[in-house]
Parts: structure tokens; C-alpha cells; sequence
């Protein structure tokens, strides 16, 4: 069996961030404990999430996020064959299928 991430170090982690309250909290932890480009990286996964949700192409979705083809090709392997996550976080920020 491969790697988890079910472990007792995240769930500490998965822990600190419920207990941040508002988004400086979320600011100022992320800050502290991540590089500016861990946090930037996982942010431009979303947005290449949400453009694929929204059926923008892998050319649209790499010129407007600078993203590389094999991180798109990996945020799509998740979107289509992950634990379904993206739809539950989609629907509740409100973000559509349909292309805006």
C-alpha cells in the first residue's frame, strides 16, 4: 500500500487551520508556515481546478495561470479520478461549470 497523508502531523496541521478564524489568521499561519511559493503553488492548483471545472482549455488555463502542462494535466488527473472534493468546495464558493 502507498503513502497517506492520514497522518497524526496532519491532522495537527488540518487542526491549526480549522482553528484560524478569519482569512488574516489564515494569512498570518500560512505565512509562518510555508514559503511564499508553497502557498502560491497550491493557490495556482486551485485556479487550474476551477478553470478546468469551468472547461477551459490546457492553452487558456497556461497562459492565464503560467501554470506548466504536467501541473494541469495532474490538477485534471485529480479533478476527474480524486476523492470528489473539488465539486463540494466549487458548489460551495459558488463557482459554476459554465465558463465565465
Amino acid at each position: 500500500m502507498g503513502k497517506t497523508i492520514h497522518t497524526e502531523a496532519v491532522e495537527d496541521f488540518f487542526d491549526a487551520i480549522l482553528a484560524c478564524k478569519d482569512k488574516e489568521e489564515m494569512y498570518a499561519f500560512f505565512e509562518d508556515i510555508c514559503t511564499m511559493n508553497e502557498v502560491l503553488s497550491i493557490a495556482e492548483r486551485l485556479e487550474v481546478a476551477k478553470m478546468l471545472y469551468q472547461n477551459q482549455t490546457y492553452i487558456e488555463i497556461a497562459k492565464k495561470t503560467g501554470a506548466s502542462t504536467a501541473t494541469i494535466s495532474r490538477v485534471n488527473r485529480s479533478l476527474g479520478y480524486g476523492n470528489g472534493s473539488y465539486d463540494v468546495i466549487f458548489e460551495r464558493l459558488g463557482i459554476n461549470k459554465d465558463k465565465e
